[in-house]
C-alpha cells in the first residue's frame, strides 16, 4: 500500500505475536502522522492506538483493504505493555530501503550539507509569511550540494519537490529518501521573495557528510559582556 495516502483517523490493524502467544491481529486508528520519537536516524512514524506490544515488532499495520501500511516498530509505555501509543515504519520507507539494498546492496541516502531549524511564530512574523512553514537554513557546509545550488544561511526551505516541508526531521527524511545524483527542485523564501532552486543531491559522506553548529572561537571576544538566550 501507499503508505503517503494513509490519513489520521482511519482504521489498521495490527498484526505480529506479542509476548510470544502466537499470531495475533490487533485494531484501532491512525492517531497521527510523521512523529519522531529519537528512536532512530531517519524517523516518518505513523503513530497509532492499535495494540502493540513487545512481539509485534517486524509485524504489518494494514488498512482495512489488507495493504501494507506500516511495519510495527516501537511503543511508549511506562509498563512495558500496550498503552495505546504505538509506531509504525512507513512503507514508503521500507520499500525504498529494501530497493536500495536489492540494488547495492547497502542503503545510499541522499544529503543536502545544512543545518536546518524549526520556523518560529516570530520568525515567520519576520518574514512575511502566514504562519509557521518550512525550516530556517543556519548553516550551509562547504563543498555540498547545497553549498554547490547556491543556498544561503537564512533561506527557508518551504518544499521539495513539491512536498511542504514542515519540521527539520521531514526535511531530512524527503532528502534521505530521493535518490542519489537526483535533481532536487526546492522552493524557498529569500529576502522575502519565493524562489526555486535546483540541488543535484549527493551521496551522504561516511563521515561528517552533515551540517553541523560552528565550533567557539576561544579568540573571539566580539561578545564580551553580553548574555544571549536562544529565541
Amino acid at each position: 500500500g501507499e503508505s503517503e495516502t494513509v490519513r489520521v483517523g482511519e482504521w489498521v490493524m495490527a498484526v505480529g505475536n506479542p509476548f510470544g502467544v502466537g499470531q495475533t491481529v490487533t485494531l484501532g486508528i491512525v492517531s497521527a502522522l510523521g512523529r519522531s520519537i529519537g528512536l532512530i536516524n531517519y524517523e516518518d512514524l505513523i503513530q497509532t492506538d492499535a495494540s502493540i506490544n513487545p512481539g509485534n515488532s517486524g509485524g504489518a499495520l494494514v488498512n482495512m483493504q489488507g495493504e501494507l501500511v506500516g511495519m510495527n516498530s516501537a511503543i511508549l509505555s511506562r509498563s512495558g505493555g500496550s498503552q495505546g501509543i504505538g509506531f509504525a515504519i512507513p512503507s514508503n520507507m521500507a520499500m525504498r530501503i529494501i530497493d536500495a539494498l536489492q540494488t547495492h546492496g547497502t542503503v545510499q541516502r541522499a544529503y543536502l550539507g545544512v543545518l536546518p531549524q524549526p520556523v518560529s511564530q516570530s520568525m515567520a512574523d519576520y518574514h512575511g509569511l502566514d504562519r509557521p512553514r518550512g525550516v530556517i537554513i543556519s548553516q550551509v557546509n562547504d563543498d555540498t550540494p547545497a553549498d554547490r545550488a547556491g543556498l544561503r544561511n537564512g533561506d527557508i526551505i518551504l518544499s521539495v519537490d513539491g512536498q511542504e516541508i514542515k519540521n527539520p526531521s521531514m526535511l531530512r527524511n524527503v532528502i534521505s529518501l530521493s535518490d542519489v545524483g537526483h535533481t532536487a527542485e526546492l522552493e524557498i523564501l529569500r529576502d522575502g521573495k519565493e524562489k526555486t532552486v535546483d540541488v543535484e543531491l549527493d551521496v551522504l559522506p561516511d563521515t561528517d557528510g552533515q551540517a553541523r553548529p560552528a565550533e567557539p572561537d576561544d579568540d573571539d571576544v566580539s561578545l564580551d559582556g553580553v548574555t544571549v538566550t536562544p529565541l
